[in-house]
């Protein structure tokens, strides 16, 4: 690929709309100052994404920091996601505006399915909910979370829309190699979440090795792997400092051979919960 040029750079999604390929990830920040400060200093420093949750619980302090930031809406990409127990078509929709309310925004770049939450069994009309939500033009963009290769399957069965992003837990240790397959043949943006293991993989000597050689840090490397992978990435902080240094991968590239280190890192290991497994609401 073209490799991205810097923190505006974008991807173009199956139906044409263009996601930044880096942001900035909102969980666990708290709501008030804390998730302000994140969202102002990001959008000072050049982010153009931000992505947040219902589940979160922080999409008024995003929503203020947006509108105080003095960013024209069009030149900023804003995702959020159903929570698990707003599955279903009517609530859904009860959910949307919602969040909504809370954001303050006309309309969303990006609405993401949480969890496909398999116990209740209910993504598919939800999934209905937000088909309904973009072809009225109150997203550009609709797509899930968590969804492994079965749930997409199954949605797809039914689906008028494919979902345009799938955001799942991807770094050196969890590659998901046969989703991301599957993911391009159907032409769903893969987007990573807890890229860099919340922190968990940042003393492996493969990366310290290729950080050194390249004058960057270990989150820096595995950040800028992401991007040659084609792979989306919103990295969480609230630290100015390590937000904007999260941002500086734009002026090194890693070789073929750097790529193929990172890739042998491999384990299968997640972090967070196995959306097989995850039926929490």
């Amino acid at each position: 690929m073209e490799m991205t040029l810097n923190l505006q750079s974008t991807v173009t999604l199956h139906n044409g709309v263009k996601m930044p390929w880096f942001g900035l990830g909102v969980f666990q920040v708290s709501e008030g100052d804390e998730v302000y400060n994140s969202v102002k200093w990001a959008l000072e420093h050049g982010y153009k994404s931000i992505d947040t949750a219902k589940a979160y619980r922080n999409e008024e302090g995003v929503g203020k920091a947006i509108r105080d930031s003095g960013i024209p809406r069009e030149e900023l990409f804003i995702t959020t996601k159903v929570w698990n127990r707003d599955q279903g078509y009517e609530s859904t929709l009860e959910a949307f505006e919602g969040s909504m309310e809370r954001l303050g925004l006309e309309y969303l770049d990006l609405y993401l399915i949480h969890w496909p939450v398999p116990k209740l069994n209910k993504y598919k009309e939800t999934w209905k909910a937000l088909e309904k939500l973009y072809k009225e033009g109150r997203i550009r963009a609709i797509g899930v979370s968590n969804f492994k290769e079965h749930h997409l399957d199954d949605l797809l069965s039914e689906a008028e829309v494919v979902p345009m992003v799938n955001q799942v837990e991807f770094h050196p240790h969890l590659q998901q190699n046969s989703l991301r397959e599957y993911c391009k043949k159907h032409q769903i943006q893969l987007e990573a979440y807890s890229p860099l293991k919340q922190g968990h993989l940042l003393d492996e000597p493969i990366l310290e090795e290729i950080a050194k050689r390249h004058g960057k840090s270990t989150a820096q490397v595995v950040l800028r792997w992401d991007l040659q992978s084609e792979v989306v990435t919103i990295p969480k902080s609230v630290k100015k400092q390590r937000i904007e240094d999260n941002a500086d991968i734009f002026d090194f590239e890693l070789s073929e051979e750097e790529m193929e280190q990172i890739a042998s890192m491999n384990k299968d290991e997640r972090l967070g919960s196995d959306p097989d497994d995850f039926n929490k609401y």
